[in-house]
């Protein structure tokens, strides 16, 4: 039997600054990086584990990464949105989209990094 695998496997978010980048994400999310040098371009990877759900990615800085509010959307996990989108404000983003009920599935928002990158939030509603 064939195991079947989600579309999505890995996603890196452009950035300018590097050093900001990390900084922003670590204040809003507390996540520690590992740092890559991958084909001459800076990456920070995100926090990655096998054994739970879901995938990872990275900041990456190089000529071809542009950071752009008008581009895909990622959606990052959070247990409480109002905290993060308080912790996004205080590092220095700015909100795009308040908290919005997305009904049985629990609640988005949207907010724009440091880097000028359009980002989502996810709550679950349990």
């Amino acid at each position: 039997m064939t195991k079947k695998y989600n579309a999505v496997v890995y996603f890196e978010i452009p950035v300018v600054d590097i050093e900001r980048a990390i900084a922003f994400y670590k204040s809003v999310f507390s996540f520690t990086f590992e740092r890559e040098v991958i084909d001459n371009n800076e990456m920070a990877l995100f926090p990655f584990a096998e054994e739970n759900a879901g995938i990872s990615g990275a900041l990456a800085k190089g000529e071809i990464y542009k950071p752009t509010i008008d581009g895909v959307v990622i959606y990052f996990k959070t247990e409480d949105i109002d905290m993060t989108l308080k912790k996004v404000i205080g590092s220095g983003g700015q909100i795009l989209y308040p908290k919005t009920s997305n009904g049985d599935l629990g609640f988005v928002a949207e907010f724009e990094d440091c880097e000028g990158n359009r980002i989502a939030l996810h709550q679950s509603s349990n």
